[in-house]
């Protein structure tokens, strides 16, 4: 697959936005340290149309008035004087989005339901570091042979979580159809929704999880190569493994729960984890409705808090699969008001010492259900959504759980993971992959 980029276009809101150059704070969910990374995925799209709409001038369109309420997309980020970013919106901004072509077809690449990674990053926009705040939010159209194309987005993770990301393109769809009712109207107010309480306060169980540890990068840890492979989970495999646990500990346990116990357990047994070490698993727990009052149904900003199990390496392989799957169960009864609260104030207090979960955190997200299928610009729903970060909530291996291609009917009875983990245990991770394949669950 050999993709040619053929030019960038600046877009621009449809209509003016403001009237004149002003600076918008960002929340303190939105400057968590384990965010700053620039987030990078693709969609990618059948097109079957025998009308000849040119996908370039559809989507393009769309963007430019679906920027009219978005318009701080197309801002650029700067630090202010606390060392906490802030947008800044001027007049004439614009966001890029690039046009590019591919010399096969989606379907022979099998709609990258399981791609080749090397050849899917170039699909996506990958700023540097300078650029992407110049352009938090940087766009790529890719048209294959067969008339398919990706949509491919590098979003700064300070502008938006996944949620909102996917409120601003389902708007831009909604356009692209020709719905005329706006479904959110988007709400900023971020430092007053979510901004610290007077006085800062943590009283939540959130300094047990998290310590200051100023200069500490956590998506600069030295652990080689990260290679990155899907692998396909069946219902019937999942099921097996449920019935078992449940038999084990009595215990109503979720997929998440369970599957992302599993793995997190495969992954430090793989690296070789020494077993004097704390090992967390983190994960994001949506907080928009949590939060009291509850935010707004148009808040776009980061609504989601990083929640976190932990145990030693040595536990985490011996014990019981079930008791790991239970502690992930119990951490999400941290989730309150009480928590964000204090995750916020604890954000106030201490963020220019540095607040970080530290070195062997796991970062696990579920993206089955994120409404991906609603960013419809007229040719359907995506076959594939494909995330391509590896540095994401302070881990430099994260787990995405992903739903099959909508074309792949032969796989539709049960969902794919995809792993990042560094290149010298990967090959024993596939092995104990396998042995969940093959239901071997006697020893759990």
């Amino acid at each position: 697959m050999k993709v040619q980029v053929l030019e960038t276009t600046l877009i621009r809101p449809s209509t003016a936005p403001f009237s004149h150059d002003h600076t918008l704070p960002l929340s303190h969910l939105d400057n968590d340290h384990s965010l700053n990374v620039t987030f990078r995925y693709l969609r990618a799209y059948v097109n079957s149309d025998t009308t000849g709409r040119d996908p370039f001038q559809v989507i393009s369109s769309a963007i430019s008035a679906a920027l009219h309420h978005y318009y701080p997309l197309a801002g650029s980020l700067r630090r202010s004087s606390n060392g906490r970013y802030e947008l800044f919106c001027e007049l004439d901004q614009s966001l890029p989005l690039v046009s590019a072509s591919v010399d096969c077809t989606l379907e022979s690449v099998n709609h990258l339901d399981d791609p080749d990674m090397n050849s899917a990053e170039q699909l996506v926009p990958d700023p540097s570091p300078e650029d992407t705040l110049v352009n938090p939010c940087t766009l790529q159209l890719t048209v294959f042979k067969c008339g398919g194309f990706t949509l491919g987005a590098a979003i700064h993770n300070a502008l938006c979580d996944g949620l909102g990301a996917t409120q601003f393109f389902c708007m831009a769809a909604d356009i692209a159809r020709g719905v005329d009712k706006v479904k959110y109207q988007p709400v900023w107010d971020r430092s007053t929704l979510l901004g610290p309480r007077n006085p800062p306060k943590v009283e939540a169980p959130v300094p047990e999880f998290l310590c200051l540890e100023k200069g500490f990068n956590p998506y600069k840890q030295d652990i080689g190569h990260v290679e990155r492979e899907c692998f396909y989970v069946e219902d019937e495999c999942l099921d097996q493994l449920k019935a078992l646990l449940f038999e084990q500990s009595g215990l109503g346990l979720t997929t998440f729960e369970i599957l992302g116990a599993y793995i997190w357990r495969a992954k430090v047994k793989a690296s070789k984890i020494p077993g004097e070490e704390t090992v967390k698993f983190s994960y994001l727990m949506n907080i928009r409705k949590v939060v009291k009052p509850a935010l707004p149904a148009g808040y776009w900003g980061n609504g989601c808090v990083a929640m976190y199990a932990k145990v030693s390496a040595k536990d985490l392989i011996e014990q019981p699969l079930w008791k790991t799957a239970e502690l992930i169960k119990k951490s999400k009864s941290n989730a309150s008001d009480e928590y964000v609260r204090s995750f916020i104030d604890l954000q106030e207090l201490h963020y220019e010492d540095g607040i970080t979960a530290g070195k062997g955190v796991s970062g696990f997200t579920d993206w089955r259900h994120l409404g991906h299928s609603a960013v419809d610009f007229g040719w359907g729903g995506p076959m594939t959504v494909l995330p391509l970060s590896t540095n994401f909530l302070g881990s430099m291996e994260p787990c995405f759980f992903l739903p099959y291609a909508s074309s792949n009917t032969g796989k539709n009875k049960g969902f794919k993971v995809l792993v990042s983990l560094r290149e010298s245990a990967i090959a024993d991770f596939r092995e104990e992959m396998e042995k969940f394949s093959r239901k071997e669950f006697s020893k759990l």
